[in-house]
């Protein structure tokens, strides 16, 4: 049997994003929201691995849903804490890999924050604004993803995502959305997200 999914620890302090995401919104987030994916995740894996043993798959269609709602949470979430860093550690590209993508793809890094924050701002429902590296077409797209899964492009690899579930950003800044997305931009891992194109093109 396969190891469980566990979750994964941030990669600084709960209050080094202030003061643009708060303490406590990190800790609900990181400690309450994403374990859940994770547990839910788990769970789901767990009963799909007992409907086999019994050879009773008449749950499969509804178990399967949830390990993909659960497990693409997962997955959205542990990038989403990666791509993060303090506003101080924070420095936009003007050159390399990831500044040449996007003035290919976009037209200029501004475009892109502009195209980026707007699909932020009108996903519908729950979801992510999504950066993604597509491997058949060597280009990068801005997505939407409603949930954690849907609206996919198959075989796209995420690289900046921002979560606008409104437990992300509810805390403080209660339902305005665009201002949450307007002070995100000050806290990316500019490095990181470079680092996960790279990584992404020689696949």
């Amino acid at each position: 049997m396969s190891e469980e999914y566990t979750l994964p620890d941030l990669p600084y302090a709960y209050n080094a994003l202030e003061p643009y995401i708060d303490e406590a919104t990190m800790k609900l987030h990181h400690g309450k929201h994403h374990a859940a994916y994770v547990a839910g995740l788990n769970a789901a894996l767990k009963k799909l691995e007992e409907a086999r043993a019994k050879g009773d798959f008449a749950s499969v269609q509804a178990l399967s849903k949830l390990a993909a709602f659960h497990g693409s949470g997962h997955i959205m979430h542990s990038i989403f804490w990666e791509i993060m860093c303090p506003a101080a550690k924070s420095k936009a590209p003007s050159s390399g890999a990831l500044f040449d993508a996007l003035v290919r793809d976009f037209g200029s890094l501004d475009a892109f924050k502009k195209q980026f924050s707007e699909a932020a701002k009108t996903v519908e429902g729950s979801g992510w604004a999504v950066l993604a590296y597509e491997p058949s077409g060597k280009r990068l797209l801005v997505l939407q993803a409603e949930n954690h899964q849907k609206l996919t492009v198959q075989g796209s690899v995420p690289l900046l995502v921002l979560d606008v579930w409104e437990h992300a950003y509810y805390l403080l800044y209660k339902s305005d959305r665009a201002k949450y997305i307007e002070n995100w931009w000050n806290i990316l891992n500019w490095a990181e997200i470079e680092k996960r194109l790279i990584a992404a093109q020689r696949k």
